[in-house]
C-alpha cells in the first residue's frame, strides 16, 4: 500500500501517506494498520520515526494506538471536533486579529443568511421569532440581563445556520459564536444602544428570512457584522492607546 518515503523528508512523508490512505478510503474506520516491522519495511524507515509519525496520526484523530497482545494502529473515524477545536483555541487566545475574523464572519453570515432565506420553512421562522421574543425582553430588561441576552443572540445566529441546511456552515459558525465572547467581553461596551441595534438588526434579518429574500437578508447580515465591527475597532484602538 505504501512507498518508500521521501528520504529528505522522511517523518512528514511517512504521515501524509496514512492520512491520505485513509482519506482516500483505502483504509477504513477500525481497520488494524500493518504492524511495525512491515511499516518501516514499506516507508524504508526506522521505527522511532514511525512511531513518532503515528504518534501525530493518533492526535490528529485519524487513528487509534491500542497496546497489549491485541494492539496496534487502528483507523478512527474521521471527526469535526479536531478542526473545531484548533479554530476554537485560535479564537479563544485571540490569535486571529479582528479584521480577519470580522471579514471572514461578513462573507459567512451574510452567506448563511440568504441561504436560510431560500430555505426556511414555516416551522423554522416559527422558532425564529420565538427567539426574537425572547431577546426583546432581554433588551427591555436592561443591562442586568445582558449575559441572556448575548446567550439568545448567539442562538439565533445558530438558528440561521441550522436552517442554511449546510453542515459545513453550521460547524464552522457554531466554532466561532461558541468562542467569540473573548472579543466581546473585552472590546464590546454593554450598552443599552448595542443591545438595541443588535435586536433591530435581527428582526429585519428574520423578517427578510420569512419574505424569502435572499438578497436582502444577505445584506442586513453583512451590515450588522460590519457596524459591531466598527464599534469593537474603535474600542481595541482605545485600549492600544491607552497601553502605550
Amino acid at each position: 500500500m505504501f512507498k518508500k518515503a521521501t528520504q529528505n523528508r522522511v517523518f512528514q512523508n511517512v504521515i501524509d501517506q496514512i492520512q491520505e490512505a485513509i482519506l482516500q478510503g483505502k483504509l477504513s474506520e477500525g481497520q488494524k494498520l500493518p504492524g511495525e516491522r512491515e511499516l518501516t519495511e514499506q516507508f524504508g524507515t526506522s521505527r522511532g520515526t514511525l512511531r513518532e509519525a503515528l504518534r501525530v496520526l493518533e492526535q490528529k484523530g485519524l487513528i487509534t494506538i491500542k497496546t497489549g497482545a491485541r494492539g496496534g494502529a487502528f483507523v478512527s473515524m474521521v471527526q469535526h471536533h479536531t478542526v473545531s477545536e484548533s479554530l476554537a483555541l485560535l479564537i479563544r487566545s485571540q490569535k486571529i486579529q479582528l479584521k480577519d475574523l470580522a471579514e471572514f464572519r461578513e462573507g459567512i453570515e451574510g452567506t448563511v443568511a440568504g441561504l436560510a432565506a431560500s430555505r426556511a420553512t414555516r416551522r423554522d421562522v416559527e422558532g425564529l421569532k420565538a427567539l426574537l421574543r425572547e431577546e426583546q425582553e432581554h433588551v427591555e430588561a436592561g443591562l442586568s440581563h445582558w449575559d441572556e441576552f448575548i446567550r439568545v443572540d448567539n442562538s439565533l445566529h445558530m438558528a440561521l445556520a441550522r436552517i442554511s441546511r449546510n453542515a459545513m456552515y453550521e460547524m464552522i459558525l457554531k466554532t466561532v459564536h461558541d468562542n467569540i465572547n473573548r472579543y466581546y467581553d473585552r472590546l464590546l461596551a454593554r450598552e443599552q444602544r448595542v443591545m438595541r441595534k443588535n435586536y433591530g438588526d435581527l428582526s429585519r434579518m428574520v423578517e427578510a428570512v420569512a419574505g424569502g429574500q435572499a438578497a436582502l437578508a444577505r445584506s442586513i447580515a453583512q451590515e450588522h457584522v460590519r457596524w459591531f465591527t466598527r464599534l469593537m475597532t474603535r474600542k481595541q484602538l482605545e485600549v492600544e492607546k491607552q497601553g502605550n
